[in-house]
């Protein structure tokens, strides 16, 4: 309490000097606040983006799991409000947690359903979060087989040593892993062949307006065929468009995701 009122009285202070630092700080508080009240009252969901077959059939190849948080009215806090604030924090841990727990039991309770969930470098030397996944991989229905985990390129080079031996323990058991946001970050090129990814997401900066921009169409089949040479399957993530999607299917991506096939729905 002392702690929370000695917060507020700098917070005070700060606002004589600065009104709009004051402000962006209180916001700040309260989204935090927010969160951490969300996940103590069990306020948490997964809602599910498809991601399709790039061929003319285009089913469904497995769902993305991403995060909801409600408030106490019940209203959805997108995660582009409070992720960028929590996701290096404490918190941000607590809610790889509840993300992965929330997707086990989803497995366990669609057979058929095939989920990729986000996780950071830094959750997985967690303890409480490593816990919770092999509890989770002793169910007798093979979980492991219809999980994928998806790191980014920066958290994947961040702790890159932790993220591989993970990746070496997790494959006998079936887990799959996907590089998340390929293309954007700063991993090089050689470092791909050390890593066990099963496949990537291009970038969505590179599929924006494909179908049109000439630029973006040689980056993004470059970004496919290296993915390729590496044995990894190629899903175009941010697609929009069916012109997107039929030009991105003609230079060889393997899968699809974005707006056009559906927004992430709170039900399968």
């Amino acid at each position: 309490m002392q702690n929370t009122t000695l917060r507020r009285a700098d917070m005070e202070d700060q606002a004589l000097v600065d009104p709009l630092l004051y402000a962006m700080a209180s916001r700040d508080a309260d989204v935090t606040t927010m969160v951490r009240d969300a996940l103590a009252a069990g306020r948490a969901q997964l809602a599910f983006h498809p991601v399709v077959t790039a061929d003319l059939e285009r089913r469904v190849a497995f769902h993305e799991g991403l995060v909801r948080l409600k408030d106490e009215t019940g209203r959805i806090i997108p995660a582009a409000h409070f992720m960028p604030l929590v996701e290096e924090t404490g918190l941000g841990r607590q809610i790889d947690c509840v993300m992965l727990q929330l997707a086990l039991k989803q497995l366990r309770e669609t057979p058929e359903l095939r989920l990729s969930v986000n996780v950071s470098a830094r959750s997985i030397g967690d303890g409480e979060w490593r816990r919770i996944l092999d509890h989770g991989l002793l169910d007798r229905i093979a979980i492991g087989d219809r999980l994928i985990f998806e790191i980014s390129e920066s958290s994947a080079m961040l702790l890159h040593e932790n993220v591989i031996r993970f990746m070496t323990e997790m494959q006998p058991r079936g887990v799959g892993f996907a590089l998340d946001g390929f293309g954007a970050g700063f991993t090089a090129f050689r470092y791909l062949k050390d890593f066990y990814f099963d496949l990537v997401k291009i970038d969505k900066s590179f599929v924006r307006g494909i179908n049109h921009d000439s630029d973006n169409q040689v980056l993004a089949e470059a970004l496919i065929t290296v993915a390729h040479q590496f044995e990894m399957f190629a899903v175009a993530d941010g697609v929009e468009t069916e012109a997107e999607a039929a030009f991105l299917s003609s230079i060889g991506a393997d899968c699809l995701q974005g707006y056009h096939f559906g927004v992430p729905s709170l039900d399968l």
